[in-house]
């Protein structure tokens, strides 16, 4: 098995010094690709003074981050590929452990790890939670999808996701429609048709939180209108054994207009809540579902194992 970085960027050339040299660190060394948008600020000539450590590519014109993305993984010749923005960097072990859980199950094609997030100090702020038993577990492939719809296996951002590289070619890559707002998980979304999914409950990345970050650029109604359009692409993949048992499709969308209605009311955005909440603040199914998915983000938080009836269909490791 052999792993390549990808990094993505565009001009952030102090943040991409420390994304560079975390994959430069790794403890099992792989292939470190810089793909970068047509940069102005220096970035190719800092690149390109690292010599034959990094692969260089750059776009002849400046495209979007998901072209980027999808350029620097058919650059890669690793066989996996592990993304990561330029304003984010990896712990010197993230490689290596990744590579062990991967090796475990042969039929993985995604695998996903926790990560801290950070200010631009590199001051902690937050971690991820802790998404299933034991320090690997895996998920089947027939059960991955039921599993994103119900907001129970959360792969993350692309700091913390890996995935093979032909399943991402057989995927289609990225859906430069989506440049950055959902992007990632449309991903997911469809390399998870392709085989079973590893995670590592390991700390293994860094994500930093800044007024400049792709997150920051959308507003949340179209935060929304993009949340329920991935809900809409997963439905149809979820596997025959669930379909008696997973909501409506209407059903998840009017849990979607609630929970980013009070996102928004939140921020004390009362007029943005009231439009993206209504006819959903109405709804007693989806006032349920809210309150199942809080119940069971809590049960996760109280125990050191996921209950089988929240999640069946895991296969732990320690």
């Amino acid at each position: 098995m052999k792993f390549s970085i990808v990094i993505t960027t565009y001009n952030r050339l102090p943040f991409l010094r420390r994304a560079i040299e975390s994959a430069l660190a790794q403890t099992l060394p792989c292939e470190v690709v810089v793909a970068d948008d047509c940069s102005s600020d220096g970035t190719q000539e800092y690149v390109q003074s690292l010599g034959d450590r990094v692969v260089y590519h750059r776009n002849p014109v400046n495209s979007g981050h998901s072209v980027t993305v999808n350029t620097g993984v058919e650059v890669a010749k690793g066989d996996w590929v592990k993304l990561l923005d330029d304003d984010d960097y990896l712990a010197p072990n993230c490689i290596e452990e990744m590579t062990r859980a991967i090796a475990q199950r042969p039929g993985a094609v995604i695998c996903s790890c926790q990560a801290i997030q950070v200010d631009v100090n590199g001051e902690e702020v937050t971690r991820t939670k802790p998404s299933g038993p034991g320090n690997v577990f895996y998920v089947p492939q027939e059960d991955i999808h039921y599993g994103m719809l119900m907001e129970v296996v959360p792969f993350g951002t692309p700091v913390q996701v890996a995935f093979k590289k032909e399943a991402f070619r057989q995927s289609g890559g990225w859906d430069s429609t989506l440049d950055g707002n959902c992007d990632d998980i449309d991903s997911w979304v469809k390399i998870a048709q392709y085989g079973d999914a590893a995670f590592v409950n390991q700390y293994l990345t860094f994500r930093t939180l800044w007024p400049g970050g792709c997150n920051q650029k959308f507003s949340l109604q179209k935060r929304l209108e993009t949340n329920i359009l991935i809900k809409e692409r997963i439905y149809p993949l979820v596997n025959e054994k669930y379909r008696s048992s997973i909501p409506k499709l209407k059903e998840i969308q009017a849990f979607l207009k609630l929970h980013w209605s009070l996102v928004s009311l939140k921020q004390g955005k009362v007029g943005a809540a009231l439009k993206m909440g209504y006819p959903a603040l109405l709804s007693p199914i989806a006032w349920t579902s809210l309150v199942r998915v809080v119940y069971s983000k809590k049960i996760k938080r109280q125990s050191q194992y996921v209950r089988q009836e929240v999640m069946p269909y895991i296969a732990a490791s320690t």
